[in-house]
């Protein structure tokens, strides 16, 4: 069921296990006019699963320009939409953030379903501080990665990293490299599903184990900010008498 006024619904699909499907993103894919996918195959799939007869549409990084406008213009005609990505929530390192900006410029009304998305069961497997942590998603494949990394030398919160597996052990050198070698981390693979791994230690053993170990599968790479130096007694008083 949709609720009045709502033109576009962001639904998150299962990661993995497609019982983490909700109850209420199960009437949403029914209920709307058309759903949006990234890859309509990869969704078809599931909507079969689920027993979902729905039109589907494509959505996808190479095409949102273009359709964000005439998406829009069907809204104000009175379609309601939903917002897929191939597994996760939509605009989590996946094409959405522009069709929402342009919903909402719009004056038209977006709604955001709670739901999986990978990063969250990964930072809070990984064991380490999760109070406060810093989003990172994929890094540069080539130009700015060096950078970006050199940029984060100082981040005391948790970082958390979508890589691929071809490119995992490549990441842990440089981050080793620009880190230290005995910075803590853990390597989550293939959340939810019948082969998830949790691989945690200092980057270096991390590096010395995919050495060995070559994986598949979908990565979120959890690696601990600096540490916080922590005032001595004297240098405090110091500090605040100026001496």
């Amino acid at each position: 069921m949709i609720e009045k006024g709502v033109n576009l619904y962001l639904v998150p699909t299962p990661i993995g296990n497609l019982k983490d499907i909700t109850l209420r993103a199960l009437e949403v894919l029914k209920s709307v006019n058309v759903i949006l996918a990234e890859d309509t195959r990869t969704t078809g799939i599931l909507l079969k699963h689920l027993e979902i007869t729905n039109s589907l549409q494509s959505y996808h990084i190479f095409n949102e320009h273009k359709a964000a406008e005439k998406l829009v213009e069907r809204m104000k005609r009175g379609e309601v939409f939903a917002l897929v990505s191939d597994a996760g929530t939509p605009a989590i390192s996946d094409p959405g953030f522009l069709l929402v900006r342009e919903v909402i410029a719009a004056g038209l009304e977006v709604q955001t379903l709670p739901g999986p998305t990978a990063f969250v069961p990964a930072l809070v497997n990984s064991a380490l501080p999760n109070d406060r942590f810093v989003f990172e998603g994929f890094l540069p494949h080539k130009k700015g990665r060096k950078t970006r990394i050199e940029a984060l030398i100082e981040e005391s919160r948790t970082m958390v990293f979508y890589e691929s597996p071809h490119r995992l052990l490549k990441t842990l050198e440089q981050l080793a490299e620009a880190f230290g070698a005995d910075r803590q981390a853990c390597v989550s693979r293939e959340l939810t599903k019948l082969h998830e791994e949790n691989v945690r230690g200092a980057l270096s053993e991390l590096i010395e184990y995919y050495q060995s170990n070559p994986l598949k599968g979908e990565i979120v790479l959890t690696v601990a900010g600096k540490a916080e130096q922590k005032e001595s007694r004297e240098e405090k008083r110091a500090a605040k008498y100026g001496k």
